[in-house]
C-alpha cells in the first residue's frame, strides 16, 4: 500500500535453520541490526527497515512439511504461504484454523509472530490456541536454536515458552518451524447476510447464533451501511440481503449409522435425553474411582502421539507379565492424553521397580 518506506542495502534469504543461526550470530557479534521479514502483509510497518538494517526474509524457508493425518498435527517451516498450507492439507480433509484476507501472500511464521486471529476465531481461536510448539533462533552470540513445546496438543512437560514468541513480532527471535493443530475441513458450509438497524441487535443475533448454531458456527462478521455503500460504488457489488436457516438434525444418528454399517464399530447407542447422557458419562467418570476397590493403584498420565496411544498400555502389560491384578487405560483420544492405571492387592516394591 506504500504507506511505509525504509532503507536497506542487504537482503538475506536463508533456506535452513543453521543459516539463520549463523546470520544472527554474525550480526550480534558485529552489532548489526536485523529486521525479520515474512510476507509483508502487515499494516503497521513492523517489517520495514528504518535505519539500513539487514532484512532477513523468510520467503525461501519452505523445505519441511509434514502432516500427521491421524492426530491433525502439522509440522512445517515458517516460510510457507498460508493459502498454500491450507491447499496442501485439504487433500487430507483438513484446513488451517486461521483464515485471513491476506492468506494468498502472508507467511505462516508471520501469522504466528503476530498471533493472527482471522475470521474463524469465534470457532477455532487465534494462533495461541492452535500452535503447540515452535523452533526459534535467538539473536545472541551463538545464534542459539531452541525447540519449544512439542507436536502434542497436551504437553505439561515444560513452561510452554513457545507462547512467548506467539505475537512477539520478531522481537525475541526468528520463528523457523511451526507445530500446530489443523482442523477437519467442513463437509458443508452455509452463509447468510443479515440486515439489522442497530448494533445492539447485532449483538443479540450473535448471542442467539452461538446458542443455536453452537459448534458449527465459525464466522460472524460485521459490515456497516457505509461499507455496503462503498463496495457497491467501488466494486459493483449489490447487497443481496437474505436469510438462511439450516437445521443440523440427525448428525449423530448419521455418524453412528455410518460407523456401524462400515464395520468400524460393533455396536452403538445414542442418548435420547439428558438423563441417558449423564449415565453414559458416568461410565467414563467412574474409571479413575472404581479401580480403587482393587487395592493399591499405580496411576500414570501420558500425552502421546496418537499412533502410540495404545501401544504404551500394551507394553506395560507385557512388562508386568500377569503380576498386576488389572491394567486399564482411558483418557482423551482427541488430544493424545492416556491414563494408565495398574492395580494390585497391596503395595509391592517389586512391582514398582518394574
Amino acid at each position: 500500500m506504500h504507506w511505509y518506506k525504509g532503507n536497506s542495502s542487504c537482503v538475506l534469504l536463508p533456506e535452513n535453520t543453521q543459516q539463520i543461526s549463523s546470520i544472527l550470530s554474525h550480526c550480534y557479534k558485529r552489532k548489526l541490526a536485523v529486521v525479520p521479514q515474512s510476507g509483508n502483509t502487515g499494516l503497521v510497518g513492523g517489517s520495514i527497515p528504518m535505519h539500513d538494517e539487514i532484512i532477513l526474509s523468510m520467503k525461501k524457508f519452505t523445505k519441511n512439511f509434514e502432516l500427521d493425518s491421524t492426530s491433525g498435527i502439522l509440522e512445517c517451516d515458517s516460510g510457507f504461504v498460508l493459502e498454500e498450507v491450507d491447499n496442501r492439507i485439504a487433500k487430507e480433509g483438513y484446513m488451517v484454523p486461521v483464515d485471513l484476507g491476506a492468506k494468498g501472500s502472508c507467511l505462516l511464521g508471520g501469522v504466528v509472530a503476530t498471533n493472527a486471529g482471522g475470521i474463524r476465531l469465534i470457532r477455532y481461536g487465534s494462533m495461541h490456541a492452535n500452535v503447540t510448539g515452535l523452533e526459534v533462533v535467538l539473536p545472541n552470540e551463538q545464534g542459539q536454536i531452541l525447540r519449544l513445546g512439542s507436536p502434542l496438543r497436551k504437553d505439561n512437560a515444560d513452561l510452554h515458552l513457545h507462547k512467548l514468541f506467539i505475537g512477539s513480532e520478531g522481537q525475541l527471535g526468528v520463528i523457523t518451524k511451526v507445530f500446530m493443530q489443523v482442523v477437519p475441513r467442513p463437509l458443508s458450509v452455509h452463509s447468510a447476510l443479515i440486515g439489522v438497524n442497530s448494533f445492539e441487535k447485532c449483538q443479540q443475533i450473535l448471542k442467539i447464533g452461538k446458542q443455536m448454531l453452537n459448534e458449527i458456527i465459525s464466522s460472524f462478521e460485521f459490515i456497516d451501511g457505509e461499507s455496503m455503500k462503498m463496495v457497491k460504488e467501488n466494486a459493483g457489488l449489490d447487497c443481496p440481503l437474505s436469510s438462511n436457516e439450516e437445521h443440523d438434525s440427525s448428525k449423530m444418528d448419521k455418524f453412528l449409522t455410518k460407523i456401524l454399517e462400515s464395520g468400524l464399530a460393533e455396536d452403538g447407542v445414542l442418548a435420547k435425553n439428558a438423563s441417558e447422557a449423564d449415565q453414559l458419562w458416568k461410565i467414563r467418570e467412574s474409571c479413575p474411582l472404581a479401580i480403587r476397590k482393587d487395592g493399591y493403584v499405580f496411576k500414570h498420565d501420558f500425552s502421546l502421539p496418537l499412533k502410540y496411544f495404545y501401544e504404551l498400555p500394551e507394553a506395560v502389560r507385557k512388562q508386568l507379565n500377569g503380576k498386576a491384578k488389572r491394567i486399564i487405560s482411558f483418557g482423551h483420544i482427541g488430544d493424545g492424553n492416556v491414563h494408565i492405571n495398574v492395580s494390585i492387592p497391596e503395595y509391592d516394591q517389586k512391582i514398582y521397580d518394574l
